[in-house]
């Protein structure tokens, strides 16, 4: 007995959209899926020794890295979304990777202070 296709609703549409989405880091060779894991990695890392490095370096603390560090964010997200307009390459997904390993980190800093 074979399964008839599903019929193409709006819903099975968003399902395999969403599908597509999440599986994308997935789909490549293992050499740009490791440099992506990479660069999430090291954006954790450069995050998190971020804010205990600028406490101690810069007046005004972690709220002084915490504005910087935003703004540098903001200033990726406007150049990305200004000069990529199909697929990114390899580069700009690095930099996202990094982008989201670094917001992580703090976000996850900010909970443990409970701030």
């Amino acid at each position: 007995m074979t399964r008839l296709p599903l019929q193409g609703t709006r819903y099975s549409r968003l399902q395999d959209g969403l599908a597509r989405l999440l599986l994308a880091g997935l789909v490549g060779s293992w050499r740009n899926r490791s440099l992506q894991l990479l660069a999430l990695l090291l954006g954790f890392y450069i995050g998190a020794n971020l804010t205990t490095y600028v406490n101690a370096e810069i007046p005004g603390g972690r709220p002084m890295a915490v504005v910087v560090m935003v703004v540098v964010v903001e200033v990726l997200i406007r150049l990305r979304s200004r000069l990529v307009s199909t697929r990114p390459s390899l580069g700009w997904m690095l930099c996202d990777n990094l982008r989201i390993g670094a917001v992580y980190s703090v976000v996850l800093e900010a909970f443990k202070l409970g701030t």
